[in-house]
């Protein structure tokens, strides 16, 4: 009988050395001052950053990606999700009005394919160039048996500051405000499970079909990836007064908007205020999906949702405009429970 060792029972710990070696360059790219230690130690290590904040308070969001993952598995496209990660982490400590400052990666697969892994960590970098986070650390894992050949999975973990004076938690919105979304880049990263079941599954769609509403291959579409809204949003809050953000993931606006909303604060949205991506309404006809499940599990085009007193809606629109960022005015906040209400059939 042959020797068992390590490798032969499915972990080589010399691939995950050169993944290491790999991506050092990637995490060095992300660097801010602050970080102290990062990629080849026990932990990352940083400092706040000096002088900018009297009373800080730490902000920390964990997330993943989901099964957006199987539609890269599929199409054998890495570069995207890493983006995805630091975005759904990012954008949720965002809404606290936080500075992200450092991320973490959790990477697990059955086997390490050190380029597949390499694509996947370029991508989280990209995505901590887009937010002004370090990334300092991570853990790879090999784990054959837990997962099927090919499959892996990936989870984030954020950490960021904000000045306990300038915390946005939604306690000052008041009937009146202004409800402003901010356009998403298409699905982000929620209801894959749906959405792969309509177009793979039910549609039976390849991932390199043309589809000539969506101008590109399916697959683009799927693997387009989150839209990270730090860096817009930061220097938006000095122009208006920003008293609520939702990051608008899976629950969509009536799960998301209603977790900032305060006693006695509802919010009245008209459908016809935006045009979602055409992405949303293929989706909804080809499964022929109801229309509360559209709204309850995607984000139909607006990623990020923004409450601002209602004489600054329009300093806002033109703040968004400056920054890069396609807004809209939503609706209002009005008296009520917190809760959504629809006005007006959908765009």
């Amino acid at each position: 009988m042959a020797a068992l060792t390590y490798k032969t029972s499915g972990v080589d710990i010399a691939a995950g050395d050169a993944l290491v070696d790999r991506i050092r360059a990637l995490a060095a790219s992300t660097a801010r001052p602050e970080v102290v230690s990062g990629i080849g130690g026990f932990a990352g290590a940083f400092a706040l950053p000096p002088g900018r904040y009297a009373d800080p308070l730490f902000l920390v969001a964990t997330d993943g990606v989901g099964t957006k993952l199987k539609v890269a598995i599929q199409a054998g496209r890495y570069d995207t999700v890493g983006i995805d990660l630091v975005a759904m982490c990012a954008n949720d400590v965002l809404a606290s009005g936080a500075e992200p400052l450092v991320f973490l990666d959790y990477y697990a697969t059955a086997r390490l394919d050190v380029p597949a892994a390499e694509a996947v960590v370029r991508g989280i970098a990209e995505g901590c160039r887009q937010a002004g986070c370090a990334l300092i650390g991570g853990e790879t894992a090999e784990m054959p048996g837990m997962y099927a050949p090919g499959d892996f999975d990936l989870a984030g973990f954020v950490v960021g500051v904000v000045e306990r004076a300038r915390l946005i938690d939604g306690r000052r919105i008041t009937p009146g405000d202004a409800v402003i979304g901010l356009a998403s880049t298409g699905l982000h990263s929620n209801g894959y499970s749906l959405a792969r079941k309509v177009f793979l599954d039910h549609a039976g769609w390849p991932l390199d079909r043309h589809v000539p509403e969506l101008g590109c291959a399916l697959g683009d579409e799927l693997l387009r990836p989150t839209r990270i809204y730090v860096r817009s949003v930061l220097a938006l809050r000095e122009a208006v007064d920003v008293r609520g953000i939702a990051h608008i993931t899976g629950g969509g606006i009536p799960g998301n908007l209603p977790r900032i909303l305060p006693p006695g604060c509802a919010a009245l949205l008209r459908r016809d205020a935006w045009a979602p991506p055409p992405v949303f309404a293929l989706l909804q006809r080809l499964g022929d999906v109801p229309e509360d499940d559209m709204a309850r599990t995607f984000n139909l085009g607006i990623g990020l949702i923004l409450v601002v007193p209602g004489q600054q809606a329009d300093a806002a629109l033109a703040a968004c405009g400056r920054l890069g960022e396609r807004a809209a005015v939503l609706g209002e906040i009005c008296a009520g429970d917190p809760g959504v209400t629809w006005a007006g059939p959908p765009r």
